[in-house]
């Protein structure tokens, strides 16, 4: 059974004079009043009673008061708890008649029930840091927060020197008509040489129709000689006809080639040669803008999959606070960062706030059926009234302060005393001095 605070009687305690009410057990109790009247003090008595001396107020008394605080608080199993005589002592009765202290007070009180503000003001990730623990998820999610904050910065980094690389290669110049590879030199100079030697050759062949020619031309000479000495050189005759008629079919055959001859142009090679610095500068500066494209490419393949390592792990964490016995529909953890229905904290409205302050609370100790809830004037009706249902459905107890003497106050607190409404103030008011000191509803 989770406790609660079925009656609470507060007498002399900062600005309380003398205070008795009897909470709703389910759902938001307001005390109200104006400012300044005593309702936030009501807040510390509890905290102070329950909560141990720690929470004690730094002015207990109440100023002009000769008798000291008196606290007592009966929760819905019939526990008492009492703090009276001038050290306030402690004084702790369970149902059986047993005495107890701190420590049995200690086994179903939450800290944070008695002093929201210090959950609702903590940052968001410590908010985020209580849930997890609460939920037993805390060192996984932890893991995997690590593991994720690994890979996006690798991602990161890889998709920063992909851009780069990107950027940089379309930065670059590029020579289409540039050959793939450089060109080189050597190779053109031995094309160069072998069509010089070619050339060599064909003026070789020429020179070699000229000699013919002219040897002809010589034996023409002396055969008009030999002809006067015919009888006498007939074999002469005869040898010089033969070697005639070898030469004029040589000279045919020269002539025939030499006619078939083209010199080759090294004018091109001469230029390819003289430009070849200028090309092979073209090709280098392709080759760069290619692989710096290439090298763009497999960065941005890389990012590509630490981006589906990230995506992996992402739902991994999902699928872990989604199996997690959460303390409200709709919480969860982003990025280290506690949210609700989506929403991190400073987007949610003050009733979703107060809602999951008040359900991690309960979740972190079920025991402890009640909350105390400061200064919700800062609520407009319909949160209110949102809140207040809400916690009746959950079966949960909020005693709350509010600058306001309307209707959904449940008492109203006037110079220190409680009232049920204006009309009764002035009873109130001429009756104190016959209970001043032993409290009122």
């Amino acid at each position: 059974m989770s406790m609660k605070i079925s009656k609470l009687e507060i007498e002399n305690t900062k600005r309380v004079k003398a205070v008795k009410i009897e909470p709703s057990p389910n759902g938001l109790t307001i005390v109200g009043g104006n400012n300044g009247q005593g309702k936030t003090s009501v807040l510390d008595a509890i905290a102070w009673a329950l909560g141990g001396n720690k929470y004690k107020p730094s002015q207990a008394y109440r100023e002009g008061s000769v008798t000291p605080p008196y606290l007592s608080i009966t929760m819905n199993n019939g526990l008492i708890v009492e703090r009276k005589g001038k050290n306030s002592d402690l004084k702790v009765i369970d149902p059986s008649g047993q005495k107890g202290g701190q420590q049995l007070l200690n086994s179903f009180v939450e800290e944070l029930a008695i002093d929201l503000p210090k959950f609702m003001e903590s940052t968001s990730k410590e908010k985020a840091n209580i849930l997890l623990q609460i939920i037993g998820v805390g060192d996984q999610l932890f893991e995997l927060e690590r593991e994720e904050q690994e890979v996006y910065n690798r991602r990161h980094a890889i998709g920063q020197i992909a851009d780069q690389k990107k950027k940089f290669a379309m930065e670059m110049k590029y020579f289409p008509e540039a050959p793939k590879i450089p060109v080189s030199v050597s190779e053109l100079v031995a094309k160069q040489q072998d069509i010089i030697a070619r050339n060599g050759e064909n003026q070789r062949k020429r020179e070699q129709v000229k000699q013919i020619s002219f040897q002809l031309e010589q034996i023409k000479q002396n055969e008009n000689s030999l002809i006067q000495r015919i009888n006498e050189l007939q074999e002469q005759l005869s040898g010089t006809q033969a070697q005639r008629s070898l030469l004029e079919n040589d000279l045919v055959i020269a002539q025939k080639t030499a006619e078939t001859l083209r010199d080759e142009s090294t004018a091109e090679l001469e230029k390819s040669i003289a430009d070849v610095d200028e090309i092979n500068s073209q090709v280098r500066v392709n080759l760069d803008k290619e692989k710096a494209e290439e090298d763009a490419a497999q960065y941005r393949e890389q990012y590509e999959t630490l981006t589906a390592s990230i995506n992996e792990i992402r739902a991994r964490k999902e699928s872990l606070l989604h199996d997690a016995d959460l303390p409200l529909p709709g919480l969860s953890v982003d990025d280290g960062e506690l949210t609700y229905k989506g929403q991190r904290w400073d987007n949610m409205s003050g009733s979703e706030q107060l809602q999951v302050s008040t359900a991690i609370v309960r979740k972190l100790k079920p025991e402890c059926g009640f909350i105390l809830l400061d200064k919700l004037e800062q609520m407009d009706m319909n949160t209110l009234n949102e809140f207040g249902q809400w916690l009746e459905q959950e079966g949960l107890q909020a005693i709350a302060t509010r600058v306001s003497t309307g209707d959904e106050c449940s008492i109203v607190i006037e110079d220190g005393y409680s009232v049920s409404s204006k009309e009764e103030t002035a009873q109130q008011e001429s009756t104190t001095s016959g209970w001043a000191g032993k409290g009122a509803f």
